[in-house]
């Protein structure tokens, strides 16, 4: 299957504004590219990239004063395939982790694991390690939150949403990747698109969403606890401890945001799309 994924955000700035994007699809999924998600500006600036320290492209902006346009589609090959199961996936030992993934334990702006610590092992101390624990722990923070767009905040954490038990899918990854490493797994937290494709109506506002990975096996595995079910169609961003290491838009003044629009669907396979058009156009 092929994707068409973008993303534009419309800005009013005062004054000049210095801006750092990190709305590129991820360097993993390169070869799957078919139409390279570039960032254009309206009007029209100088860009420079860089990598993160965990590997994310970012991009750098300096928004003029006025009206300011930041946009950016592509066209992503999938195979279409569901979120990989494995159950038989084992729990490491901390001591026989790989050094890269202990960061992954510690606590996060948004992911108190100290406060959350006691909590966990009163409610997982006696489950079976490994995917099944991963699995009980998604299936707790999908019953224990209400999902409510209406009630987004930027700035709730993990031990907010344990208590409030309301949020939307940064707050449902935060909790279970603040559940997990207390638990002595190693969680990231992943944004990128996710589109409706292989679910049924009615379907939510699009937006960027947000979901986490775990290493049991001796391997990265994607979990989902705002769904809780495999999906298709994931086109991952960005990865980091937390939603703070991920922003898609961060900026260095103030702002006013007139328009905020992100968009993913299935291309039929013999379609093309004109990247100046934001459509569709029969080959």
């Amino acid at each position: 299957m092929q994707l068409h994924v973008g993303y534009e955000f419309t800005y009013q700035f005062p004054q000049p504004t210095p801006i750092i994007l990190t709305v590129s699809i991820h360097y993993s999924r390169a070869s799957d590219i078919i139409l390279p998600d570039h960032v254009t500006t309206t009007p029209s600036v100088p860009l420079t990239a860089y990598r993160d320290s965990f590997g994310n492209w970012c991009s750098r902006v300096v928004a003029p004063p006025g009206r300011f346009r930041i946009k950016g589609e592509g066209l992503v090959r999938d195979n279409g395939l569901p979120d990989v199961f494995v159950p038989s996936a084992r729990q490491h030992a901390v001591q026989d982790l790989p050094e890269e993934t202990l960061i992954f334990l510690l606590g996060s702006r948004y992911c108190e694991t100290d406060l959350l610590s006691d909590v966990a092992w009163q409610l997982f101390g006696e489950s079976p390690r490994g995917w099944p624990l991963v699995q009980e722990i998604c299936d707790y923070v999908h019953n224990h939150i209400t999902f409510d767009y209406q009630n987004a905040r930027a700035t709730r954490t993990a031990w907010e949403v344990y208590n409030g038990r309301i949020g939307v899918c940064r707050d449902f990854a935060h909790l279970a990747i603040a559940l997990c490493r207390c638990m002595n797994i190693p969680a990231r937290y992943c944004t990128g698109y996710l589109g409706d494709m292989g679910t049924p109506p009615p379907w939510g506002v699009p937006d960027f969403a947000a979901w986490m990975e775990v290493f049991i096996g001796g391997k990265w595995y994607i979990f989902d606890p705002r769904n809780n079910l495999p999906r298709i169609g994931r086109v991952l961003i960005a990865r980091g401890l937390d939603a703070a290491d991920v922003a898609m838009v961060t900026t260095f003044g103030p702002y006013e945001l007139e328009n905020f629009r992100v968009w993913t669907h299935e291309m039929e396979q013999n379609a093309l799309i004109h990247p100046s058009l934001n459509s569709e156009i029969k080959a």
